[in-house]
């Protein structure tokens, strides 16, 4: 088993806690995590990959074991969240890497490639949205309403998102086989985000996601300049990010390779070997193209 190190640099002042895995000297890929989990949902990937790569995983800000500051300390938004990361990304000494993103860490992964083009070897998005298609009207109606207009009201409706049952909806639904999925996801991740004051810090970020959306034109153009190798592994019963997000990628990236599997929203609980071998397979061709010798 390659050893995984739990690690924490300063940012800003701020602690933030990452898991690495893998050769100092090897090709990077940075594996970004979404809503309402951390680096933890990446715990059996990162040992997968770290024989070849040096995967690094941070927790954003407000998640997992990284510092979390009230909103009174930190103004929380998807473009610090993603400043946070460029930051750890420079001190960690990292020139150019792939990134893996999947929920809320595809916004900030979006930014990274905005702000860095020739420094992003490839993505990989798993269930990470970039494109109106992958809405789900159903699911993100009531955020849309909380966005525009903050009111006791719609914030009651948000903060359900908080609650123990729905985080384990998230893992839960569109999995085949649910007892496969281990009760400790939503149970971690529940705890972590019931602290004191997380819950201002998760309605700030739940306000804050229509920034996404804006940038969707903006990264687009992105992908159609650069072309990007770009691999989509996608559970394609997600009642989140529908799998029409997925397809949606070979619009604007000739040559993206889309997959959608039989899963949910973390399909890694459920379709870890599956997904291993498609990341495998598309950073082992992309580092081949460019002629590069991968351990």
């Amino acid at each position: 088993m390659v050893p995984v190190h739990h690690r924490t640099m300063t940012v800003e002042g701020r602690t933030v806690f990452y898991r690495e895995s893998g050769p100092r000297d090897a090709p990077v890929v940075v594996l970004l995590h979404g809503y309402p989990t951390s680096s933890h949902m990446f715990r059996h990937l990162l040992p997968a990959l770290g024989d070849r790569y040096r995967v690094i995983a941070p927790d954003h800000l407000g998640f997992g074991l990284s510092d979390a500051p009230g909103v009174d300390e930190f103004a929380y938004s998807f473009d610090a969240l993603a400043r946070i990361t460029e930051k750890l990304v420079e001190q960690l000494a990292v020139d150019r890497f792939s990134i893996y993103v999947q929920d809320y860490g595809a916004p900030v992964g979006w930014r990274l490639a905005l702000c860095m083009p020739g420094r992003i070897e490839g993505v990989i998005t798993q269930n990470g949205n970039a494109y109106e298609d992958g809405f789900v009207a159903g699911f993100w109606d009531q955020l849309w309403e909380y966005a525009a207009d903050p009111s006791p009201a719609n914030e009651a409706r948000m903060r359900e998102a908080l609650s123990l049952e729905a985080i384990r909806w998230q893992y839960t639904h569109g999995v085949p086989d649910p007892s496969v999925v281990s009760p400790d996801t939503w149970f971690h991740d529940h705890a972590l985000v019931s602290r004191p004051g997380n819950d201002l810090v998760q309605l700030q970020l739940f306000r804050d996601y229509v920034t996404n959306r804006d940038l969707y034109p903006t990264l687009h153009a992105y992908f159609r300049e650069h072309q990007t190798p770009l691999l989509a592994v996608w559970g394609r019963n997600d009642e989140m990010f529908g799998p029409d997000g997925a397809r949606a990628f070979a619009r604007d990236l000739k040559d993206a390779e889309i997959h959608l599997l039989d899963g949910g929203h973390f399909l890694l609980e459920s379709h870890l070997d599956a997904v291993t071998g498609y990341v495998r397979g598309f950073l082992g061709r992309i580092h081949s193209e460019r002629g590069e010798d991968v351990p």
